[in-house]
Formats: structure tokens, C-alpha cells, sequence
């Protein structure tokens, strides 16, 4: 890539598809279905694997840095949950993968001479001792390489001391069955990326294996995985969280409601007593109102009734 193409790139990823008002390029947005969510995570295999033995070729979805950077400006002001799609095409990849080495598995298991479940233990050690040479030598070339002398200086004493490990390991393997068995080349298939290990592979070949892109690329995809994975059940527990507060926000609103309610009925009641004594009172008024002449003329009519007699 040109250093033109590769400042492009740099602009596409920081500031997305709006950057210099390419229409033409907006019209596709990181929603689109034709978009993989996988390269929006950083995630996708394609990436990953390319230039490698196992390369994928380009991807049948769209990847654009530009959308990315779209997708990430986006996902800080709402959410889209891709990394439930990309887990699922993680998870389908990882799983075919896991077909492979068991088919492998399998064909080695019948293209080599059979041994007992102890020699095959005893060999699996020798086995297991070369994966760690491998790992610590890759590690060691990996900090020698950022300029950490010192610390890979000490993987190193450790690399000898599994070399010493290792040798005892080989012996005891070897003395365990034929010379002429031990001189085949017993192989294995690696559990991350599905690639054939030799028993008597040299140092070499083991930290170029597991210190390659190959095997580094799908120890990625898998933490990858594991770390969609664990953020869908995070998102998910955070919606289940947020539907139950508003379930509980709206049942509070409504015994809020409920209890206005119960409120104004108790205050209506009181101002239809209210009323009631009002009207009670007036009646009572009227009555005495009314019946205050009627007396008055039967005292008059009493007395002048008395006297005139």
C-alpha cells in the first residue's frame, strides 16, 4: 500500500465516510446488511488470516474503515448490538475450524502405527514440553524485538530449563517402545489452528509455528470470541436491568396514579358532604323561617282570646 492509500485509510478510520463529502460513499451506511458487523468490531476473519497459509480471500460483505469509524462515532450515542452477529460469524468460523482438527485428528489416527495409552501418554508429553518451547521462544523474539533484553533474556533461562524438561521426556518416550518406532515422526494436530506438529520438530520450527500469524491470528479470533461473548451477555443483562426498571417505573406511576385517584374520590366525598351540610342547614333555616309567623299569630290570637274573655 502506498503511503497516499495508507494516509486515506488513517483519514476513512478517524473520521468515516463524511470526511471530504463523498456523497457516493454515504450512500451505504454501517447499518446496511451488506456491511460486515465483524469488521466493524475489528473482528472479522478475513482481516485477520489475510496473508496467511489459511488466507480467506476478501470477505463477501463490505469492509470500509470509513463505516467503522461511522459505527464507533454512532455507538457512543446508541446501541446496536452487532457483537451478537459478530460472535455468531466468529463462532461458526471457530466451529468449522474445530471440524477440521477432528477430521485431521482422526486421519492420523489411522495413517500411524497404534501404540499403547501409555506410550501415547509418554508422547504427549513430549508433545505438550515442544508446545511450550515454542510459545516461550516467540515470546522471547517478541521482546527481544521491542527492546525488552532483559526480560527475554529470562525467557530464555526458562526455554533451557523446559529443554532440559523436555530431554528427560524424550527419553523416557524412547525407552518406552522400538528404536525403529521412535525414529518415525509422530505427529499432532494443534488445538488452536489446526496445523500438524512434529514430535522431533527442532526449535525452530516450533517458535516460527507458534510465534506465526497463523497461529497468533487464531489465538486472536478466539479471545476475539470470547470477548463478544462476554459483551452480548454484559448488553443483555443491561437490557433485562433496564427493562425491569422500567416495568418497575411504570408500575410506580401507575400506584401513583391509582392513589390520586383514591385522593380525589376522598375529596370529592368530602365536598359532597360538604354540599350535603349546606343544603341541610338551608332546609333547617327555611323551616324556622316559615313556621316564626305562624306562631306569632297563634300567641296574638291566644292572648287576645285570654283578655277578651
Amino acid at each position: 500500500m502506498s503511503a497516499q492509500a495508507q494516509m486515506r485509510a488513517m483519514l476513512d478510520q478517524l473520521m468515516g465516510t463524511a470526511r471530504d463529502g463523498d456523497t457516493m460513499r454515504q450512500r451505504i451506511k454501517f447499518t446496511d446488511d451488506r456491511v460486515c458487523k465483524s469488521h466493524l468490531l475489528d473482528s472479522c476473519p478475513h482481516d485477520i488470516l489475510s496473508g496467511t497459509r489459511m488466507d480467506l480471500g476478501e470477505c463477501a460483505k463490505v469492509h470500509d474503515l470509513a463505516l467503522r469509524a461511522d459505527y464507533e462515532i454512532a455507538s457512543k450515542e446508541s446501541e446496536y448490538f452487532f457483537e451478537l452477529d459478530a460472535a455468531e460469524h466468529l463462532q461458526s468460523f471457530i466451529a468449522d475450524c474445530d471440524r477440521r482438527t477432528e477430521l485431521a485428528k482422526k486421519r492420523l489416527a489411522e495413517t500411524q502405527d497404534e501404540i499403547s495409552a501409555e506410550v501415547a501418554a509418554k508422547a504427549e508429553r513430549v508433545h505438550e514440553l515442544n508446545e511450550e518451547i515454542g510459545k516461550l521462544l516467540a515470546k522471547a523474539e517478541q521482546l527481544g524485538g521491542e527492546g525488552n533484553v532483559d526480560e527475554a533474556q529470562q525467557v530464555l533461562e526458562k526455554v533451557e530449563k523446559t529443554r532440559a524438561l523436555k530431554k528427560e521426556a524424550e527419553d523416557v518416550y524412547r525407552n518406552s517402545m522400538p528404536a525403529s518406532s521412535f525414529q518415525q515422526q509422530k505427529l499432532r494436530v494443534c488445538e488452536v489452528c489446526s496445523a500438524y506438529l512434529g514430535l522431533h520438530d527442532n526449535d525452530r520450527r516450533l517458535a516460527d509455528h507458534f510465534g506465526g500469524k497463523l497461529h497468533l491470528g487464531f489465538i486472536e479470533i478466539r479471545e476475539k470470541l470470547d470477548k463478544l461473548r462476554k459483551a452480548v451477555v454484559e448488553k443483555q443483562e443491561k437490557m433485562r436491568t433496564r427493562r425491569r426498571e422500567d416495568r418497575e417505573r411504570e408500575d410506580e406511576k401507575e400506584r401513583q396514579w391509582e392513589m390520586e385517584r383514591e385522593r380525589e374520590k376522598q375529596r370529592e366525598w368530602e365536598r359532597e358532604r360538604e354540599r350535603e351540610r349546606r343544603r341541610s342547614r338551608s332546609r333547617s333555616a327555611d323551616r324556622y323561617r316559615y313556621s316564626f309567623p305562624v306562631l306569632s299569630h297563634f300567641v296574638v290570637v291566644f292572648f287576645c282570646f285570654v283578655f277578651l274573655d
